[in-house]
């Protein structure tokens, strides 16, 4: 079908910063005494807002609370890594690019906040590809994925029917987030097992970026 709207998850999908964040954040919580391994960041943050860190590690460990300045210490780690070693995801530009050659709209809703997603598009050179009006944060709704209501707003101030947008999602919670939201969803396989993409119920797997132009009729 003719989308009308292509909506981009941010980390994993237009910028390489998965592996470095969740890197970071295991190496962090194991230092504040709670053993984490990056792929047990990957299984239980990817893809989520920021306070379910807060609310696994209270779950799991008697309801201990992180301390105070925990995430700004967290964003700070995370921006230096960014500035040292973070790199657009391959295909990303040329991507956006044609979108544009092409008219047809494109946004970017992510779990994270609004200062992480403008760190990552400045430091790999997308910033200019994404008006500020096109950014979307779950800071906007107060919910992050899976929860439908990013996706929805994203839609609703494009003015575009849910159905007419198509979601480009690297995990399981954005996948599901789409889904509850009413939209066709690709998951993007490149970290994440594409069983799982498929059952949190993608209508897709894409292995690159430069099978999306493909989709849009």
């Amino acid at each position: 079908m003719a989308y009308e709207l292509v909506i981009f998850d941010n980390d994993g999908v237009l910028v390489d910063s998965e592996p470095l964040s969740n890197r970071v954040l295991a190496g962090y919580l194991t230092e504040l005494g709670y053993p984490t391994t990056i792929e047990d960041s990957y299984r239980d943050f990817m893809g989520t807002a920021a306070h379910r860190v807060h609310d696994v590690i209270a779950e799991r460990h008697d309801g201990a609370l992180l301390p105070e300045g925990f995430d700004d210490a967290f964003h700070g780690r995370v921006f230096d890594a960014f500035t040292a070693e973070l790199a657009p995801v391959r295909g990303a530009g040329t991507l956006l690019a044609e979108l544009r050659r092409r008219s047809v709209p494109y946004c970017l809703a992510s779990s994270a906040h609004h200062s992480w997603i403008r760190a990552a598009l400045d430091v790999t050179g997308l910033r200019g590809d994404f008006p500020e009006e096109r950014i979307f944060s779950a800071q906007d709704v107060g919910v992050g994925k899976p929860a439908p209501d990013l996706f929805l707003h994203a839609a609703a101030v494009l003015g575009v029917d849910p159905a007419d947008c198509l979601v480009v999602e690297d995990s399981p919670n954005g996948v599901l987030a789409a889904r509850a939201a009413g939209m066709d969803v690709y998951g993007y396989t490149a970290l994440t097992d594409p069983a799982k993409l498929t059952a949190a119920g993608a209508t897709g797997l894409i292995a690159g970026l430069d099978e999306v132009p493909a989709l849009l009729g």
